[in-house]
């Protein structure tokens, strides 16, 4: 997947995840779209995002 996260043991970019949380989508229907996924998956993608923006500093102008 070009070196961009992925959801363990799947192809399930964490990207893709992100946006269709994003854009509204239910858990059930993330699951029911990529069957392999499971909500602990989803939990672990959003938690991963937050872990890395904790890491990224804060440039002010």
């Amino acid at each position: 997947m070009d070196g961009k996260p992925v959801i363990r043991g799947t192809r399930v970019p964490v990207e893709l995840v992100l946006r269709e949380l994003g854009a509204g989508m239910a858990i059930d229907a993330i699951i029911s779209e990529h069957p392999r996924l499971t909500p602990e998956d989803i939990r672990a993608a959003q938690a991963f995002a937050a872990d890395y923006l904790a890491d990224e500093d804060i440039i002010y102008r």
